[in-house]
């Protein structure tokens, strides 16, 4: 098992390499994330003991499930999933660094009073849906500006940059014309100069199409089962409000 978890995780990094290179860029600009959803603590481990130290988790109670078996090895946790208001104090709590999926801003509101109380701050992506399709979170690019300018506003939310999932498609380039909408929203965003935002992350690409993610500006792929192999349910099982999604 760990030789084969060891073994993909070349595979994955010899893949962003080559694709920095081809792009023109530095390997050391496009971070992995581990998507770990249904991944054992003890196989997330083998990962993070072998140089690895990004992972993202999808579901709140996976975290509080893996949250003392990992806590004692170095590493970076983001929440990648779909996140509920009600679930805010959880996040907190399992020193989650970064919400990749902030989308709305009565989730962004919440979260900020929750800060407040906690006397903290937190990182933040917004996750926009560049596929327009009713089965993908995420904000409407049209209204992402306006978004962030409301969120901005709010002095324990850290807005890093953005986060898209893209099209599931084989065709190459319907699946990069999802990749160039965030790049080019990062781009208007940048050219706003909206105080206390960053723009330094592009959150998007998988084990399918990361090399694509990469020649338009991703900072971050998330890749799950290209390492981990195969999950057990399906990916419905891991979202909710009937919209299903997959790493």
């Amino acid at each position: 098992m760990k030789e084969d978890i060891l073994h993909n995780l070349a595979l994955i990094n010899d893949r962003i390499k080559k694709s920095c290179i081809k792009a023109g860029r530095n390997t050391d600009e496009v971070r992995l994330l581990l998507a770990t959803k249904t991944v054992s603590a003890e196989r997330i481990k083998m990962a993070l003991e072998n140089g690895q130290i990004l992972i993202g988790e999808n579901k709140v109670q996976e975290l509080k499930e893996k949250y003392e078996d990992l806590q004692q090895i170095p590493h970076e946790n983001h929440f990648i999933g779909h996140l509920q208001t009600n679930k805010i104090k959880d996040i907190l709590r399992y020193d989650v660094t970064c919400i990749q999926s902030l989308d709305r801003w009565d989730l962004a509101e919440k979260l900020h009073q929750r800060l407040l109380a906690e006397n903290k701050t937190i990182e933040v992506l917004i996750q926009v849906n560049t596929s327009d399709e009713e089965s993908k979170f995420g904000t409407d690019p049209a209204q992402t500006i306006e978004l962030i300018k409301k969120i901005s506003a709010l002095s324990t939310i850290k807005i890093k940059g953005l986060m898209t999932i893209g099209l599931f498609s084989a065709e190459t380039e319907k699946v990069r014309a999802c990749f160039k909408i965030l790049k080019n929203l990062q781009q208007e965003i940048m050219h706003e100069n909206i105080q206390h935002v960053e723009m330094k992350e592009l959150s998007m690409g998988m084990s399918g199409d990361l090399e694509t993610a990469i020649e338009e500006g991703a900072t971050i792929v998330r890749v799950g089962t290209a390492v981990f192999g195969t999950r057990i349910y399906p990916d419905s099982y891991y979202w909710n409000e009937g919209k299903e999604n997959k790493e």
